[in-house]
């Protein structure tokens, strides 16, 4: 199997769509040698923060000199960002010879009368073929849906689980009130594991209480309201927590924060746990981490903003930051959604904030909401609204309307999947530009 065989392997996979439920992968991890039982596990759930919360924790403990595997999705530029050691990808051949592997046993699975695996549960399986043969000390692992059925809650060597912000999402497949999403993500928590959690609704953190109480796991809160003396900026924003004096992160948006502290409680429980890291690295791998897609600006003059806001939290989360670092700014938006997530509610939270709104169309084949049915939607709120025949199109239209004037922002959001295509117009474009100006030669 070559990459380009591989990638067509992973389309094919798409009809399989995506099953809750632990038998499927159980079997074919079990084929595979249960490959997930010779690695350590942070296992994130959440619905929003998971990427950041997950960022912080693996290159603080990158930076201290463990080897740190990370599992994410989705991803943004390229398929195997979903496999990285220490900040780094798959290689096409790895991934290629891992893929293979997991194919042979799924193929001998239907051969048998069992389901086919779905594209996530062979890519999380994958990953755990990956994350041994590299001899990871730890894997920060982000589930994919929910937690208790996601394909990733096949493993039983969790030494903390991780829940972020948790609030109304997916609720056709996890329940349609707080208690039932947070029951579902709770699935997460093992035996005497640590547990992390953001300050969360009451009846969610009862319910996770609870389940810590199940498992004889030992329940921690990072509690935003110990936070003290923030500064907050676009390129470097700095605060104390409990004993850590002056931290500082290079991510923007008012909600890093809170993801930041959940990283520190998180990495404050793995040193218990046999994975101790000095105040220098925790400082030093907190000011180094990045993560694409979340408040990013990717632009300059005008300031281009790009954020996976997608949901009702995220939304209300975006406007926030839009209010607190935007005041009396002119904002145009680029917005692309999938027709299986609330966007009348990510609408109504961040309409009122924009001049101008563009509506793209994302590349997700089946789920993704036209931008012509978007701008409809739009336009029951505001009235000054453009549908783009694509993400390049959107962008130049986002450049025409901001012209010159540095007192305008461009905020692109909504589902993340059209944002690598849309960041990489955005850098082709600066490139152009400074070529044409003499300051920059490509290559």
């Amino acid at each position: 199997m070559n990459y380009r065989e591989a990638m067509e392997y992973v389309e094919e996979l798409q009809q399989y769509g995506s099953v809750l439920g632990l038998d499927t992968m159980r079997e074919l991890c079990a084929r595979l040698g249960n490959p997930q039982n010779q690695l350590k596990f942070v296992h994130i759930a959440g619905t929003n923060g998971k990427g950041s919360t997950l960022a912080y924790i693996s290159t603080v403990l990158q930076t201290a000199g463990y080897r740190v595997g990370r599992y994410i999705s989705p991803t943004i530029r390229d398929y195997r960002e979903r496999f990285q050691v220490n900040g780094r990808m798959i290689t096409q051949v790895a991934f290629c010879k891992y893929l293979e592997v997991v194919k042979e046993a799924s193929e001998a699975m239907v051969s048998e009368g069992f389901p086919h695996p779905t594209p996530f549960e062979t890519d999380t399986a994958a990953a755990f073929l990956f994350f041994v043969d590299k001899k990871c000390d730890v894997v920060v692992l982000e589930t994919g849906l929910g937690g208790s059925l996601d394909a990733t809650n096949v493993i039983s060597t969790t030494v903390a689980a991780v829940f972020t912000s948790i609030s109304m999402d997916h609720m056709a497949v996890l329940g349609d009130s707080l208690e039932q999403i947070a029951l579902a993500k709770a699935g997460i928590i093992k035996d005497k594991c640590y547990v992390i959690s953001v300050k969360q609704q009451p009846e969610v953190t009862k319910v996770l209480r609870q389940a810590a109480l199940l498992r004889k796991a030992k329940f921690f809160t990072a509690d935003i309201t110990r936070v003290k003396h923030v500064k907050y900026g676009l390129t470097k924003q700095h605060f104390s927590y409990d004993k850590y004096k002056n931290l500082e992160i290079t991510m923007p948006g008012q909600f890093q924060i809170e993801n930041a502290v959940a990283a520190v409680e998180a990495l404050t429980a793995l040193a218990r746990c046999g994975y101790p890291v000095p105040e220098d690295k925790l400082r030093k791998g907190l000011a180094e981490t990045k993560w694409q897609g979340r408040f990013d600006v990717i632009g300059k003059k005008p300031l281009f903003i790009a954020d996976g806001a997608h949901n009702e939290d995220a939304s209300m989360k975006l406007a926030q930051s839009i209010r607190f670092y935007f005041t009396n700014k002119r904002i145009i938006y680029i917005m692309g959604v999938l027709k299986d997530k609330e966007y009348d509610k990510v609408i109504r939270n961040t309409y009122e904030l924009a001049e101008h709104i563009i509506t793209v169309t994302p590349p997700v084949r089946d789920r993704a909401l036209h931008a012509y049915d978007l701008a409809q939607a739009v336009r029951e709120y505001h009235d000054s609204v453009t549908v783009a025949d694509s993400i390049q199109e959107a962008v130049e239209i986002a450049y025409l309307l901001a012209g010159l004037d540095k007192d305008t922002v461009i905020i692109a959001f909504g589902s993340l999947s059209y944002l690598g295509e849309l960041m990489d117009v955005v850098e082709h474009r600066d490139t152009i530009r400074r070529d044409s100006h003499g300051r920059f030669e490509e290559g």
